[in-house]
């Protein structure tokens, strides 16, 4: 690394992410509420944004030397049947898939949806479950790391309701997306990569938008989603029991090693 995590490092990095995205969203002229309408509101609305994001997270974490501890765990979860939650969130989303009808999507909107899951896959989960939780790690005990990535992951989307969002709807869009962020924590904490629950994340909102513009039956992510959240946070003792992720070298780590 670089430069040795620091918890003010992660938190600036978090704060600079969120005004990118609401800066260049709100430039874009599209509304919240309008994206995942057309190719050219999610191309505009919710693609740009993410595309500039994703530039900045990559050089940031180039920068810093952070690749490696963004991405990777040192040492998997001792368990890994919590896995089981991720996998259920999977199943939704792939129920989603078969819901939606795809002859309301032409080329163009359906390669805008494409992008937008690899967009927010890669830069949600490197920001939050990537670069933040390096950075808290250089301070914090792991449940503190889980419950504060997860917190602030769901905060940041108080932003959708500047832009355009209705308020209420976005209180509990907050409260979903945390525990969500609790599902993908899951992922990182048992695969011991970052990269499947980036993929997981993808799909996920492809599904919601596609199956919330055409849908063909039940709006199982609705139904589903804050059940799978919070079976999330009841099982996610199991994957923070007994881990020790704290960055080599930090002083924490340091201070164990003395004899």
């Amino acid at each position: 690394m670089r430069v040795h995590p620091r918890v003010w490092i992660g938190l600036a990095i978090y704060l600079g992410y969120v005004l990118v995205i609401f800066v260049v969203s709100k430039l874009s002229g599209v509304a919240y509420t309008q994206i995942g309408t057309s190719a050219e509101f999610t191309w505009r609305g919710a693609v740009l944004d993410l595309a500039v994001g994703a530039v900045l997270l990559a050089i940031t974490t180039w920068l810093l030397g952070w690749w490696r501890p963004a991405l990777f765990e040192r040492k998997r979860s001792h368990h890994k049947w919590p896995i089981f939650v991720p996998a259920l969130m999977l199943v939704v989303a792939v129920v989603n898939l078969f819901n939606t009808d795809w002859s309301k999507f032409d080329a163009s909107f359906l390669l805008s949806l494409l992008a937008l899951g690899l967009a927010v896959g890669f830069c949600e989960e490197l920001m939050s479950r990537g670069l933040l939780l390096t950075a808290l790690r250089s301070r914090f005990s792991e449940v503190w790391v889980w419950l504060l990535t997860s917190v602030l992951f769901g905060a940041m989307h108080m932003i959708n309701a500047a832009l355009g969002a209705p308020v209420a709807g976005t209180l509990g869009q907050v409260v979903i997306a945390a525990m969500s962020g609790t599902c993908f924590y899951i992922v990182r904490r048992v695969t011991g990569s970052l990269i499947w629950a980036m993929a997981l994340h993808g799909l996920w909102d492809i599904s919601v938008f596609a199956v919330g513009f055409a849908p063909m039956g039940g709006a199982w992510a609705s139904i589903l989603g804050p059940v799978i959240g919070i079976l999330a946070v009841v099982v996610v003792h199991w994957v923070i029991k007994g881990t020790d992720e704290k960055p080599v070298g930090s002083p924490a780590v340091a201070a164990s090693a003395r004899p």
